[in-house]
């Protein structure tokens, strides 16, 4: 596993199968492969992405695009894949897609328990910007509401420090 190469490439339905078996290991409500299939089909708003070593899923990302604002619907890695740069990777391509596309600000919802996220995220700059109480139905578990306020001068300064390979 060490070493292969991951490509980041648009999520197709062909994909999904792949996707649900890692989002039903990663939320304690995972969305339905129905709803995945509306979201790459018919939502004109939506972009998601896989992270694939071969052809193998190895983690996905998702975002919409509203106006000037995206807003990250969700990330996730397989669990032997997890703390190997996997979402790091994906999203800093959706902050590259988000900005290409128009927006320069980004937001999420985080579980206020996982530090693992709200540690990547601030890497990124997001930082909180609110709380939405009894946001996760599943246990009432509130949602920190985190911002990334100018993704084009945050990108901007990791090129400076770290070059442009992005390695996608």
């Amino acid at each position: 596993m060490m070493g292969e190469r991951i490509q980041i490439r648009s999520m197709e339905p062909g994909h999904l199968p792949q996707v649900m078996a890692i989002e039903k290991v990663s939320f304690s409500a995972p969305w339905s492969e129905a709803t995945y299939y509306r979201e790459i089909s018919e939502n004109i708003y939506a972009y998601y992405v896989v992270a694939l070593v071969g052809e193998k899923v190895v983690g996905y990302a998702g975002r919409w695009l509203i106006l000037d604002e995206s807003h990250i619907t969700n990330i996730a890695v397989a669990p032997l894949w997890r703390r190997r740069g996997v979402a790091r990777q994906l999203l800093e391509y959706l902050l590259h897609a988000s900005l290409s596309q128009g927006a320069n600000r980004m937001t999420l919802e985080v579980r206020s328990s996982n530090l693992g996220a709200q540690s990547l995220y601030t890497q990124f700059d997001f930082t909180v910007a609110g709380r939405r109480r009894g946001y996760y139905t599943d246990n009432n578990e509130d949602a920190l509401i985190m911002w990334q306020n100018d993704i084009a001068a945050f990108l901007a300064k990791k090129e400076a420090e770290h070059g442009a390979d992005t390695g996608y």
